[in-house]
């Protein structure tokens, strides 16, 4: 009949647990109760214990079949109504004191080690001329050895309670209560807005397999994070992020999804790159696709990737131009809007396409004109070499290892002023290069000291000022070491004006 379940799975579920049952009310409890009576005149327990703990090996069994036993119960769970429903009648008896069937059935399995600390904390106690003590001494060896089979049982099944605690705290999530999922870490964090900086309080949920990216209910009881996105560790990539406003920041970069999160402290950011760093080298070795990686990670999504994997939106306010064709953004007719494959900030008609992207579940997204025509293949693989050019430097990496670096705004001829990521890295300090944004790879120019004046830039003189006033710790400090620095390199006479 539809709905019902065989006779055996209750007695695959719970395995030898009526024989464990029996061992403890008819022989173990007895003794042990007779004992504590008799204590005036016999105080030891070594006796009985020696007797009796030959048969915890009993519980080898049980330890061996839980995984099965949970596997069991999640499936029947779903496919039986009438076993659904017993199992939800049992759990609302006052006597499972609000818990789960599987919080239940894990005691069995953490009992042995119960007794072997128990037994310890009784032989330190114990004189070391009492007449139990041998008999004590030789019971811990044998209850040690039934405790080696469980040890691993045991991590097992602390990951698992793990898991129902946090299957609770997010409501009920499917999937998350599995023997192959394991947890590895939680906490709060920041997430940065992709335009605007703000920074939000959320909450993550590493495992093996998968990042849970969750928002707090802020509830007293029940449900305290609710699921937000989802992030394979298949495809996953972190790298740390500089942010002048924001420290201690690092990106997250999978398949469905990127993050640019802020954690509470320097040692947290450590820690929290670490475990996922750990978590993805683990994953890649389990699935035998695991490559020796570069050790620069690249966060921008490349051609192969292109749609198949979330990028990292450049915000808002770290350009002034569109990104593609150059061409300055304002309020009225030339607005800021994302591409939704490359990241990158684009105005309206750089932005006028539409491409299927496999990360959204190949939902039809707005893209940039050079996107579409990767997505679509109708770009000659000959225009792309080419337009990709010979200055294809990533901006972070100069960044990073810079002698100085900054925003500037910077004017060409009559033309109005854009603000510019600009660069003198340790490694070529004799030339400034100069980017829409700090996280874009493609350059806009370059400029050298030595390069003849109608050269450079190609133009006559190229004119930079620092931002606001208000922005002195910033623009402005880089305008003035910039400014020192090129003097130190005697190149006013190639009519940079500063």
């Amino acid at each position: 009949m539809k709905g019902t379940f065989p006779a055996d799975v209750v007695r695959n579920i719970f395995s030898n647990i009526s024989s464990i049952h029996v061992f403890h009310a008819q022989f173990l409890l007895p003794d042990l109760e007779k004992r504590m009576s008799e204590w005036s005149s016999c105080p030891r327990i070594g006796d009985i214990l020696l007797k009796l703990t030959p048969f915890l090996k009993m519980y080898a069994e049980y330890v061996k079949n839980f995984d099965n036993a949970m596997e069991l119960l999640k499936l029947w769970t779903e496919k039986s109504p009438l076993f659904k429903a017993i199992i939800q009648d049992i759990q609302s008896q006052e006597v499972c004191a609000s818990l789960t069937l599987q919080h239940h059935m894990l005691e069995p399995v953490q009992r042995v080690p119960r007794y072997e600390m128990l037994l310890k904390d009784y032989l330190k106690k114990l004189p070391q001329d009492a007449s139990d003590r041998h008999d004590a001494e030789k019971s811990l060896e044998i209850i040690a050895m039934a405790a080696t089979h469980s040890n691993s049982a045991i991590r097992k099944t602390e990951n698992l309670k793990k898991l129902l605690e946090i299957h609770e705290m997010l409501g009920g999530e499917g999937d998350i209560v599995n023997a192959s999922n394991e947890f590895i870490k939680e906490g709060s964090i920041l997430k940065l807005a992709a335009r605007n900086t703000s920074a939000m309080e959320r909450y993550l949920f590493l495992f093996n397999n998968v990042l849970l990216y969750c928002v707090p209910k802020f509830s007293l009881v029940g449900q305290k994070y609710t699921v937000r996105t989802r992030i394979g560790i298949d495809g996953l990539k972190v790298v740390e992020t500089s942010n002048e406003d924001y420290p201690h920041t690092f990106q997250v970069s999978g398949k469905e999804r990127s993050l640019e999160l802020q954690a509470s402290s320097e040692q947290d950011k450590e820690d929290w790159i670490k475990a996922f760093q750990e978590t993805i080298a683990i994953f890649h070795q389990k699935n035998e696709t695991f490559k020796t990686a570069s050790k620069e990670v690249d966060v921008e999504v490349s051609a192969a990737e292109l749609g198949k994997r979330a990028p990292r939106w450049i915000r808002d306010n770290e350009v002034t131009m569109c990104m593609k064709c150059r061409e300055p953004f304002n309020a009225l007719t030339r607005r800021r809007h994302h591409c939704r494959a490359c990241g990158y900030v684009v105005c309206w008609k750089c932005s006028d396409y539409k491409a299927a992207l496999e990360y959204d579940n190949n939902k039809v997204n707005k893209v940039c004109k050079d996107c579409y025509s990767i997505l679509s293949g109708q770009l000659d693989s000959d225009e792309r070499a080419k337009k990709k050019g010979i200055l294809e430097i990533e901006a972070a990496q100069f960044s990073g290892n810079s002698i100085v670096c900054g925003f500037l705004q910077y004017s060409e001829k009559t033309k109005p002023w854009q603000k510019m990521w600009c660069v003198i890295p340790q490694t070529e300090a004799l030339v400034l290069y100069l980017y829409g944004a700090p996280q874009v790879r493609t350059l806009d120019a370059t400029a050298s000291w030595d390069s003849d004046p109608h050269d450079l830039l190609g133009m006559v003189r190229v004119v930079f000022r620092s931002e606001q006033q208000d922005t002195a710790t910033g623009a402005h400090g880089c305008e003035k070491s910039l400014s020192k620095f090129i003097t130190n390199q005697v190149i006013s006479r190639k009519q940079l004006r500063f």
